[in-house]
């Protein structure tokens, strides 16, 4: 199998990072390096608009650094960017020159344009979100796009950051009632020059970068928030604005015993809060949405993608679980035998389901979920359920919510109706009772299609009519081999979904060559 590792340098007016992945020939892909200084490069632009003396020996000293990581790892595909400190330095081209003749990098400068389409890649290329804005608020310049169906509709970059504004109206740490009503002033008037930007109402505001990182990871501390993971996570509306409005009347020294604030970004955070803050409030949307991913990450995605000639993956779910079935080594055969088993019975019980519930939610459900089921194993088989539900509490998923991804972790792991309601107790507030009855039922019945195929060899080929005889629902169940062991765990296990539909279940075997015939 071909490997190739790519390097991404992106040197972005508040921090420069590297991040170093491994790209396969079946493109399976993954991390395996990330480092970050913080340079404040925008803060090193001089009254007469060139990067100062300071201000390129950082560049040149982290380069430096992240060269011999470089070196160390033998990566020869090597990306470097540069955002909008570099794009506005004039003395740009000599700083490229000197990289280029001391440490041997190539600097690409990013275009307005490229700068604020990378980061819109990234949004659609790693969640569920079909419309929306991107924003990304770097130290020297704000990003904004408006996506619709995941196509790219309009873009506009800000000349102001949160570096930038920080400068602009904050003196000696004091964000005063004063300065914080003319940066906000400052703010509404940069956005009504965009005729664009309030033409959509409900559609979500997406943050990308460290300022939108914070406010998540604040308000997750805030909130004691149970389930692990940043990306897709949401803070409403108007506990946005509280957050916003604690970030303008608390001091420096306050905010830096702020749980989930950075101690580098103490400072800068209330410029770019009260940013994120007014573009919500602007174009009016309902939420504000945490992106993990951004500007390094579509320019990763378009070196990923550029072999299939597109820029977007189809499905980014699928895509997250083919990625996970490659990293775990799950057998595909097996769980996609397991998922055709659990949607056959679903289909034919669907009406005993305790709870009023979407079958299409229903299917995709256990679709995702039969992908990873007891997806634990590949740690330890002998608790596989509990691992399979740290796991998936603890990672994250592209292209799922927050709730999808616990309902999932549920189902996936379901052992029994008291092993879930223990593994439901921390996460009492994203879900409740009638949801847990839903995951229950889906829960078991994907346990009985894993119990259906015990020997993993498609020994049951499909699951047939499904009869009801008073408190008895008789299943038929077609073979192509001698079914001992799929019916002595099927017994065995059949007792979960009967609690939940309160029918006993007996089985009736045919030979799969009947079902031919028949049809």
């Amino acid at each position: 199998m071909i490997e190739k590792q790519v390097a991404i340098i992106d040197m972005g007016s508040n921090s420069i990072r590297l991040v170093i992945n491994k790209i396969d020939s079946n493109g399976y892909y993954n991390e395996l390096h990330n480092f970050k200084t913080v340079a404040r490069l925008s803060a090193h632009i001089k009254d007469d608009g060139n990067l100062s003396e300071v201000g390129i020996n950082t560049v040149l000293d982290t380069l430096k650094r992240f060269k011999d990581v470089i070196l160390f790892h033998q990566v020869r595909q090597i990306t470097v960017i540069a955002t909008a400190a570099m794009r506005k330095a004039k003395n740009r081209d000599k700083i490229v020159k000197l990289v280029k003749e001391t440490i041997g990098f190539e600097i690409r400068i990013l275009s307005e344009y490229e700068e604020a389409f990378y980061g819109y890649l990234a949004v659609v290329n790693s969640t569920n979100i079909e419309n929306g804005f991107t924003v990304d608020i770097g130290g020297g310049s704000t990003e904004i796009t408006l996506f619709e169906n995941r196509e790219l509709k309009h873009y506009h970059s800000f000349p102001f950051g949160a570096i930038t504004l920080y400068q602009q109206f904050f003196n000696d740490d004091q964000d005063e009632p004063e300065t914080i009503a003319l940066l906000t002033e400052y703010i509404k008037k940069q956005l009504h020059t965009l005729p664009w930007f309030k033409e959509k109402k409900d559609y979500p505001v997406i943050g990308i970068g460290g300022s939108a990182r914070n406010l998540a990871l604040i308000h997750q501390r805030k909130e004691s928030y149970p389930l692990a993971g940043l990306h897709q996570y949401e803070i409403p509306k108007q506990e946005l604005l509280d957050i916003n409005t604690t970030l303008q009347h608390s001091t420096v020294e306050e905010r830096l015993d702020l749980e989930g604030l950075s101690k580098d970004r103490v400072d800068i955070i209330v410029p770019a809060s009260t940013v994120i803050t007014q573009i919500v409030k602007y174009v009016n949307a309902n939420t504000f949405v945490m992106s993990r991913k951004g500007l390094r990450d579509g320019v990763f995605y378009e070196e990923l993608l550029k072999s299939m000639d597109t820029t977007r993956f189809p499905n980014v779910v699928e895509e997250s679980l083919y990625q996970l079935t490659n990293n775990y080594e799950l057998n595909v055969e097996h769980v996609n035998h397991i998922s055709l088993l659990a949607n056959q019975l679903y289909s034919k019980i669907r009406e005993y389901c305790p709870v009023e519930h979407n079958p299409s939610n229903a299917v995709t459900l256990l679709n995702h979920s039969a992908r990873l089921l007891y997806i634990g194993e590949y740690i330890n088989n002998e608790a596989s359920s509990q691992n399979t539900f740290y796991l998936l509490t603890n990672m994250t998923i592209e292209g799922l919510s927050h709730r999808d991804r616990l309902a999932i972790a549920l189902i996936s792991s379901y052992k029994s109706k008291s092993q879930m309601q223990q593994y439901a107790k921390s996460f009492n507030k994203l879900t409740n009772k009638q949801e847990l009855k839903y995951y229950e039922f889906l829960g078991s019945i994907l346990k009985l299609a894993y119990s259906l195929d015990r020997t993993r060899r498609k020994v049951i080929t499909s699951i047939g009519q499904v009869n009801q005889n008073e408190d008895e629902l008789s299943i038929i169940l077609y073979h192509q081999a001698d079914a001992f062991f799929e019916d002595a765990q099927a017994t065995k296990h059949k007792k979960h979904l009967e609690r939940v539909i309160k029918y006993t279940i007996e089985f009736r075997y045919m030979p799969a060559e009947v079902l031919k015939l028949e049809s």
